[in-house]
């Protein structure tokens, strides 16, 4: 975020290319300049001019008054870097690039040149081929926008020009504002993952939508989508949703798994709502920044018409929302609120004719329902009684509640006062039904992305440590072969040494070899034609099951030659593969893979198997690393989960060994870099766990080891040390610590709390823990300390963790140690721990603050070299560890 102050909040303003032709860009941008009402230093250069638009014109940058600190661009693509290289050295540090037209052959060339041309002199670039960006609150238009904006609370980021000026006459025209308005262009460098950085601590900001067409760096967007979501709504709007680029049929995870749904699947794990059209974008703002507390999905309907009731409970059943179910008590209060022939039911229908006190008196239960999540107002004009006064003595009483309040005015100029007050008082107005119907789901749609971002993971299953490293040998041997896909043996070995169960499979080279292993398996077997050319080996008859005996053997393996001879004469033919069958008639067929996409590296797709994968198309995908939270989200977002969750006599599938099947595939995407496809299908599950029948992997070399989107679990930093003559591991923290972690904050006295948190806290809140717990390893760290309790389970004895900025400049770090252990040392073999891993980042300090009664914080950070300086706020310290080598 460094120097993105002076792009928003510029002191003065260089245009270059500023001229006084018509309809040029330097024209209408300073126009747009001066038209703003911005109040800073405004300078025109052009050698071409002594004066433009009343302002005095520079011939150079040498000639300014001092330099810039904003820099806007219009020159041709030649002029640019040096421009760029100048500007820096003048002392500007931040540029808009408005150039457009660059030579597609020479781009990459111009984007290394511009930004090695910028580096030493941290200069931030907006562009090229950007509209500019627009500050309506210091009347900042540094845009050739054809309209200007006003105030607001909403910050906009796009990467399309064209819908810049489109959403500019939509907000215009219903009054909508903003704090930034701001086109990308070409991202050369300033992309969405720095202005979600900076927008999410923007005060200026409350909610944020993004227009984006593609992502460049996905570990950089999702660790900053990630931050900004926890403080504020964003909204994203994606381009493109067809499949870009048809994936290789022979992998039925890569021919699922299309861009857009991994673009679905970051914006949901960062816990940001996802929109389809400009028009939602706006109506999602509308809803999300005026929400109380919502807790679920149940829909309470008051009505003024019964066709108006069954609108709303078509669109919301059909859009997979539920009808609150009236409790007894508010069936009673509406019994003596409303006439006798009222519908006893949600929605709770009021006669056309119904005064205004019977509004009031029918909303007032609604409002206390306890199995209603948010209520809905909907109202039709009539001729009986004003829509304005039924507004107004309603407003107080949801303006009172702390439930979500949704309202709906059918008609035009009629209810347009009525949803003034509405307007004003905050609560969310819609012109039809459905449109408010929507809105409420997307309030759904946003609860359950923010829960899956907060909440706190189960504990993992017991299971044994991976067999690392014999997958590795088995991958590198495959390499050094010269070998990239794996056969079914070789696949499910990996799975096997990862803990997932597996059909027991050997090979067999020919059909001697195959009648004594299915002797040494046992009968009956499945026999599988064995070739790396082809994919699925049933389109071309090269499985076949239930063989019971060695001459029904002998007899489908010559059948089985026949036709694959036939049907695939270009194939090589290893053999085949002997299966033991696995007779589990309640079981379901899914599918487990991997595939990598271009943007966002691997992800992990989980659905219903079998040979018609596609065709079904019944599948969710997730980013790894994964959790139990996540890893049942994703299933829970299959159709299949339905079936798994059992029926009639059919008993539920073990969810849980699904879930570990997936978290399990996970880590081994991350421990293996060059995994770059898997399929297993059929993972049959049932009842008694779940058994992979197939499997294939393909390997690509030479894969990027941060090619996952969200760092994983960073292993290597675990390491075993002694203290006090026993020996504990240091490792960083993971989501499922929580319940140990809430465990040390009960083991703190009440004034190590004070200490710690500098206010009194009896409980750690739910959404604390998961924040404390659930840290981006990219740019957080948290080592606890831990060994085996007396009771046997895990026991965290302290922790110490720190924050980094952005830049990597500064991270603020905490410790906390239980009290009990104080003074032991074990706070100084903690904070060493943290003192070596970012002093290995590059950070270049420590920071933090404690209270300065706190002399035990302020020994340990002395004991590091570090310095302990009084704070602006009455009794508090800053701490500061330098860590860069003078």
């Amino acid at each position: 975020m460094r120097n993105l102050d002076k792009l928003f909040k510029p002191a003065s303003v260089a245009l270059i290319g500023a001229t006084a032709r018509d309809h040029k860009l330097g024209a209408i941008a300073l126009a747009n300049l001066l038209g703003g009402g911005y109040q800073g230093d405004i300078w025109p250069v052009n050698p071409k001019y002594d004066e433009l638009m009343g302002l005095k014109c520079y011939r150079k940058l040498a000639h300014l008054p001092k330099a810039p600190d904003l820099a806007i661009i219009c020159t041709p693509p030649a002029t640019i870097t040096a421009l760029i290289r100048d500007l820096g050295a003048l002392g500007t540090r931040a540029a808009i690039v408005m150039t457009s037209g660059l030579d597609p052959v020479r781009e990459q060339s111009l984007r290394l040149a511009m930004l090695k041309a910028a580096k030493p002199h941290l200069l931030r670039i907006l562009g090229p081929n950007s509209m500019g960006l627009l500050v309506p609150k210091l009347g900042l238009n540094a845009s050739f926008a054809h309209l200007g904006a006003t105030s607001g609370k909403i910050a906009f980021v796009s990467q399309s020009g064209a819908l810049v000026s489109g959403v500019l006459d939509w907000a215009n025209a219903h009054g909508v504002g903003f704090s930034k308005f701001i086109s990308l262009g070409g991202s050369y460098d300033i992309d969405f993952g720095d202005l979600l950085d900076y927008l999410a601590g923007d005060i200026d900001t409350a909610a944020i939508l993004l227009y984006m067409e593609d992502i460049q760096a996905a570990r950089k967007f999702m660790s900053a989508a990630r931050a900004a979501a926890r403080s504020k709504p964003v909204i994203v709007l994606k381009a493109g949703r067809e499949a870009e680029g048809a994936a290789v049929a022979a992998w039925h995870t890569g021919a699922l798994a299309g861009s857009d749904a991994v673009y679905d699947a970051a914006i949901r794990r960062a816990g940001m709502l996802r929109v389809y059209s400009a028009e939602e974008l706006f109506d999602a703002v509308e809803t999300l920044t005026h929400i109380r507390s919502q807790r679920g999905e149940r829909l309470a309907i008051l009505c003024n018409g019964g066709g108006l009731g069954v609108m709303a409970t078509d669109a919301l059943v059909g859009s997979g929302g539920k009808l609150a179910e009236l409790s007894p008590d508010t069936v009673i209060a509406l019994e003596k609120a409303l006439p006798r022939g009222w519908s006893h039911d949600n929605p709770v229908g009021l006669p056309g004719d119904a005064p205004v006190q019977r509004y009031v008196d029918a909303i007032k239960p609604l409002l206390d329902e306890p199995q209603a999540d948010a209520l809905l107002l909907l109202h039709a004009p009539t001729a009986m009684v004003s829509s304005i006064d039924i507004a107004e003595a309603v407003t107080p009483l949801i303006k009172a509640t702390s439930r979500t309040v949704l309202s709906c005015l059918l008609g035009g100029t009629t209810v347009a006062p009525a949803r003034q007050v509405f307007n004003r008082a905050g609560i969310p107005t819609y012109d039809t039904p459905e449109k408010a119907v929507h809105g409420f789901m997307q309030i759904v749609q946003y609860r359950r992305n923010q829960e899956t971002l907060m909440q706190v993971p189960a504990q993992l299953p017991m299971s044994a440590t991976p067999r690392r490293a014999r997958v590795r040998e088995i991958v590198a041997a495959a390499l050094a072969a010269g070998q990239t896909v794996l056969g079914e043996c070789r696949s499910k070995e990996i799975l096997a040494a990862y803990g997932i169960p597996v059909a027991i499979t050997r090979m067999a080279a020919d059909v001697e070899e195959a009648l004594a292993v299915a002797v040494d398996i046992g009968y009956p077997v499945a026999l599988k034609i064995h070739s790396p050319d082809i994919a699925h080996k049933s389109d071309v008859g090269g499985v076949a099951l239930d063989l019971d005996t060695p001459d029904i053997l002998r007899a489908a393996a010559a059948a089985m030659l026949k036709r694959v001879r036939r049907m695939r004469p270009d194939a090589l033919i290893d053999g085949f593969t002997v299966q033991q069958m696995a007779r589990r008639p309640q079981s379901h067929e899914l599918i487990v893979g991997v595939t990598t996409d271009a943007a966002f590296g691997p992800v992990i797709l989980v659905g219903q198997g079998g040979i018609a994968v596609e065709v079904t198309a019944d599948h969710s995908i997730g980013l790894p690393p994964l959790n139990m939270v996540l890893a049942r989200d994703m299933l829970a977002r299959t159709r299949v989960s339905k079936l798994l969750a059992g029926y009639r006599n059919q008993p539920p599938a073990d969810i849980d060994a699904i879930c570990y099947t997936l978290i399990q595939v996970a880590e081994l995407v991350a421990d293996i870099g060059e995994l770059a496809e898997l399929d297993i299908n059929p993972l049959v599950a049932d009842a008694d766990g779940v058994i992979a029948l197939d499997a294939r992997i393909r390997l690509q070399p030479g894969q990027k080891s941060d090619r996952l989107a969200i760092r994983p679990y960073p292993q290597e930093l675990e390491e075993q040390v002694t203290w006090m003559g026993q020996s504990i591991l240091l490792r960083p923290i993971r989501p499922e610590d929580a319940p140990q972690h809430m465990d040390l904050f009960n083991a703190l006295d009440p004034d190590d709390v004070r200490l710690r948190f500098f206010t009194s806290m009896r409980e750690l809140p739910v959404s604390q823990l998961a924040r404390l717990t659930q840290i981006d390893y990219d740019r957080a760290m948290a080592f606890i300390a831990t060994h085996t309790g007396p009771d046997g389970k895990p026991e965290t004895l302290g922790v110490v963790r720190a924050v980094a900025d952005p830049d990597n400049i500064h991270a603020d770090f905490a410790i906390a140690v239980r009290s009990a252990l104080k003074a032991k040392g074990l706070g100084h073999i903690l904070f060493e721990k943290l003192v070596d891993y970012f002093r290995s980042r590059g950070t270049e300090a420590l920071v933090g603050e404690a209270m300065a009664r706190n002399k035990g914080m302020q020994r340990l950070v002395k004991s590091f070299g570090g310095e302990v300086t009084p704070s602006e706020e009455p009794g508090v310290v800053n701490l500061h560890i330098g860590l860069r080598a003078p």
